[in-house]
């Protein structure tokens, strides 16, 4: 790849996405815990949840405010990056940015406060609302970017202005798409099974260590359980997200699927080296028929291949390729992990499966690595369109940019984030080590409001006999 102006510019912006998207992938499913808990805590009484409660939430303060920070320059770079697309889009994009400040941080900054402080100083059910509130901001700030973000991969409800400016003609067009109907869910869902991973990685890790038992059982029953739920439905999303791009990017899919020629039926490649100097797939392993079944449901449709596009129009194929069947694999492995181990926890063998909780607790990366990837096939397999089939990216980028100035600011992103995140991770690990704070302390420490937010101490679990009970 040649080092252009327009090349690093991809660069960076994919850098700084791939960044940020692991914290809101995080604290979407975290806040949405964070009021499950306080439901539980109000409705049964029983300390353990607001214990889990008050654990979770100083986890969830960092990989926020870590969420905010990394994700503040990625608007600049419309601005510095990418002028071109600003100027043509700015009456769509432009509105729909606002009202994520307008609606989402406005409900999570109001809220937020109240989590933090509020704990002693307002009534538990008021405090519960907040979590709601909360939870809810973090949803809408997925939904307008993901409504931002499907607008460009399927642009619907706009008019082009003589000099090439796109403006919208309906905007319950632009906000409530068949695109966003399918794919704001599966975002969503994303973040609640990368969350529920998480909890239940570390209450397995606090089970193998022996150290707070009694909530390290809570948060591994609970979290796998949640996903054994979530990832079947999850599953059915993704499913729905796949015919929207059969349907409305054959270009993309076809590049996911690694499909050269026309075929009718079509086999599906379950895994090969895609070569695109060659247009054909080396060390193939393919199933017939179930292509077709995949795209159309039919075992005797026609499917696209890439050599019906022109070699303009064509996507990367190497990466979005991959990229799909990494995130399918974690999506499997996830589903085996949660329906075991929820079949486990109903005899009461799930606490002393050894092996099992040290595949929970190395599961951790999965949702991520799903989420990731998972973007990676959406974004990759847009190109070579910044607005499908509007804007090409080529064009999109900001005129007169140089390469030592990309490269420089890349290069100042790079360093900064790496600082940053290395930072937040070691500090979340820290509390996450600690744990929650004991059942004998946390009513010295939750009582007295003038008691600062502290990480607690290295101290030892409770029974697990006692799970629930206090």
């Amino acid at each position: 790849m040649d080092m252009t102006p327009l090349n690093l510019s991809r660069i960076q912006f994919a850098f700084t996405i791939t960044f940020h998207i692991i914290f809101p992938a995080f604290t979407i499913g975290l806040a949405a815990w964070l009021c499950f808990l306080e439901g539980c805590s109000l409705v049964t009484g029983r300390s353990i949840y607001r214990r889990l409660s008050d654990f979770w939430l100083k986890i969830f303060a960092v990989a926020f405010g870590l969420g905010v920070v990394s994700g503040i320059v990625m608007a600049f770079q419309f601005g510095t990056n990418w002028s071109e697309l600003s100027r043509r889009t700015g009456p769509i994009q432009g509105p729909l940015l606002g009202y994520e400040s307008f609606t989402a941080f406005a409900l999570e900054a109001a809220f937020f406060g109240v989590l933090m402080f509020g704990r002693n100083r307002v009534p538990p059910v008021v405090y519960f609302l907040a979590c709601l509130m909360v939870a809810v901001g973090t949803c809408l700030s997925a939904f307008w970017i993901m409504v931002n973000n499907s607008w460009m991969q399927v642009p619907t409800g706009f008019a082009q202005t003589p000099d090439g400016i796109i403006v919208p003609t309906d905007w319950s067009a632009i906000t409530l798409s068949r695109v966003v109907l399918v794919r704001f869910p599966h975002m969503v869902l994303a973040a609640f099974v990368t969350s529920a991973f998480c909890i239940a990685a570390t209450g397995a890790w606090y089970m193998l260590r022996g150290h707070a038992v009694q909530e390290g059982r809570a948060m591994l029953t609970m979290a796998l359980r949640l996903a054994a739920i979530l990832v079947p439905i999850q599953i059915g999303f993704g499913h729905l997200v796949g015919d929207y791009v059969h349907d409305l990017q054959p270009a993309k899919f076809a590049a996911i699927e690694g499909r050269w020629e026309d075929e009718q039926p079509a086999s599906e490649v379950l895994i090969a080296w895609p070569d695109e100097a060659a247009q054909a797939n080396r060390f193939a392993v393919a199933i017939p028929y179930l292509g077709s079944v995949i795209g159309s449901m039919s075992l005797t449709a026609k499917e696209v291949g890439l050599k019906s596009f022109p070699p303009n129009d064509r996507p990367p194929v190497l990466i979005p390729f991959l990229a799909f069947r990494v995130m399918v694999g974690c999506g499997l492995v996830m589903l085996g992990l949660a329906w075991v181990g929820s079949w486990l926890s109903l005899s009461e063998r799930l606490y002393g499966a050894r092996l099992f909780l040290w595949s929970t607790f190395l599961s951790f990366p999965l949702g991520f690595v799903a989420t990731i990837t998972g973007w990676f096939a959406a974004e990759v397999g847009r190109q070579p369109w910044t607005v499908y089939g509007q804007i090409r990216t080529a064009d999109a980028v900001t005129p007169f940019l140089t390469t030592p100035q990309v490269a420089t600011s890349l290069a100042i992103f790079a360093s900064v984030y790496a600082l940053i995140f290395s930072f937040g991770v070691l500090y979340i690990y820290r509390m996450l080590r600690a744990g929650p704070i004991p059942a004998r302390d946390h009513g010295r420490q939750t009582t007295n409001p003038k008691r600062p937010l502290s990480v607690p101490g290295g101290s030892p679990g409770v029974d697990a006999a006692a799970e629930f009970g206090r």
